[in-house]
């Protein structure tokens, strides 16, 4: 009789060859086996009749803000809000205190959360003017998930505005790079648009203008240099257009808050919508939607960015930009597939399957034999309300806060150990750094 050290029983499994219900074995770790395992034993298993067992999903954007900004976030709250929310692995950005810009910084940051993570981590490596020509070396360094440029000043100092810039920065990758896309030219020029007080002038400030002609700028400067590029957190219908037209160079990342929040929460939640891109008027999202339906898009990202309420209290525009995305990119996008917005094979698809693609992420992604044995449990027909007392995140609140989900996020497994199950910690951290086909 076959022994494992964990199995996943009686649930439906959603993956890239169908779905249907089948068991999990694990041993050490990894996929040991997938199919009837009715006459197999376990160590540990795990009932799952009734649920639906997903890859792990990968949130490939989200700001932890540790070292430097640790009032905020850390490395530990933050990747407990995100297995709290059923993701098993993060990419982390590099707009810190320091900068993720050298070796030194990445191994710190590495260090700094092996097991002290409850989610696998990589980090992006900022590109900036300075460190261009050690690009081929820095990303290729152990955790780390790429390239990452600012063309528009968001949260830090992070900026690469002019054309050479960026050209200089992927003429050196060979990794696909990931571009926050809008104008510091136009955005400097348009500060005169924010109206003290009022956040509902941020998507006039930032419009759309600026996010476009910079996409279009940069598209033309990946062309140039043949390089894959991958435009974060897309907000503008009109950039759904125009990249429909340029998948063979730039994958898109959308975001569940460009997808369901719209600038009518303005006048009630203020500057706890104030995103940069911003949160614009549904005509934006119903596009953006569109993009999703016909695979223009290939990722979700939450874009976690969280702030204190005593900073996101300052009035407009002193308050910062950013709000809490990780605990809450599952259900809230589950809450879609219920309203028949997306089907539950694209979620996975554009949480799991395309990041594993697009960056190179070796042994996760898929349930497959050999693979690492991470996995979203979900019950798809349970009904929850977010709440602010439920988010795991230092900041403590999230704009969904009161929102009535259908869908949601029962267990997060990590390389085969329970990390969070029915709202609880169920095992220490344990996270460990993303490996890379590139980088192997």
């Amino acid at each position: 009789m076959a022994t494992y050290d964990l199995i996943l029983k009686g649930g439906v499994l959603v993956n890239h060859d169908g779905v249907g219900a089948r068991d999990i074995g694990v041993t050490r770790g990894r996929i040991a086996a997938i199919g009837d395992l009715s006459a197999a034993s376990a160590g540990d298993v795990v009932d799952c009749k009734g649920l639906h067992i997903l890859p792990g999903v990968i949130d490939s954007q989200v700001h932890f803000r540790e070292p430097g900004l640790e009032h905020k976030e850390d490395l530990e709250t933050g990747s407990r809000a995100a297995v709290m929310g059923g993701v098993t692995a993060v990419f982390e950005m590099p707009n810190t205190n320091p900068l993720t810009t050298s070796a030194e910084a990445l191994a710190d940051k590495v260090k700094r959360g092996r097991h002290r993570m409850h989610c696998d981590f990589a980090f992006w490596v900022g590109g900036t003017h300075e460190n261009a020509n050690d690009i081929p070396e820095l990303e290729r360094l152990p955790g780390a998930a790429g390239i990452k440029v600012f063309m528009g000043s968001s949260t830090g100092s992070l900026l690469v505005e002019d054309d050479p810039g960026v050209a200089a920065i992927l003429a050196k990758t060979r990794r696909r790079a990931a571009f926050h896309s809008e104008d510091e030219y136009r955005l400097e020029e348009r500060k005169g648009e924010r109206v003290p007080g009022d956040p509902r002038s941020h998507p006039v400030w930032r419009d759309v203008t600026t996010a476009l002609q910079c996409t279009q700028r940069l598209v033309r400067i990946a062309r140039a240099q043949r390089a894959a590029i991958h435009v974060l957190h897309v907000s503008t219908g009109e950039e759904i257009d125009f990249l429909r037209d340029h998948k063979d160079v730039a994958s898109v990342e959308l975001t569940p808050h460009h997808l369901t929040l719209d600038a009518a929460l303005y006048d009630t939640i203020g500057t706890k919508l104030q995103m940069n891109p911003p949160v614009r008027d549904i005509s934006h999202q119903k596009k953006i939607w569109w993009g999703l339906s016909q695979g223009i898009a290939d990722i979700l990202g939450s874009d976690h960015a969280p702030h204190t309420l005593e900073e996101k209290a300052k009035p407009y525009p002193q308050s910062p930009s950013g709000m809490p995305g990780a605990q809450t990119l599952v259900p809230v996008m589950l809450d879609h597939v219920a309203a028949g917005r997306l089907t539950l094979e694209r979620f996975v698809d554009m949480t799991s399957a395309s990041p594993a693609r697009l960056f190179g992420v070796a042994g996760k992604g898929r349930v497959a034999v050999g693979y690492d044995a991470d996995f979203t449990v979900v019950d798809l027909k349970r009904r929850e309300t977010i709440r602010d007392a439920w988010i795991a995140s230092r900041c403590g609140w999230t704009p969904y806060d009161g929102k009535t989900v259908t869908g949601w996020p029962v267990g997060t497994i990590v390389r085969g150990a329970r990390v969070m199950w029915e709202g609880e910690l169920a095992s220490p951290a344990r996270g460990e750094a993303v490996r890379f086909w590139q980088a192997l």
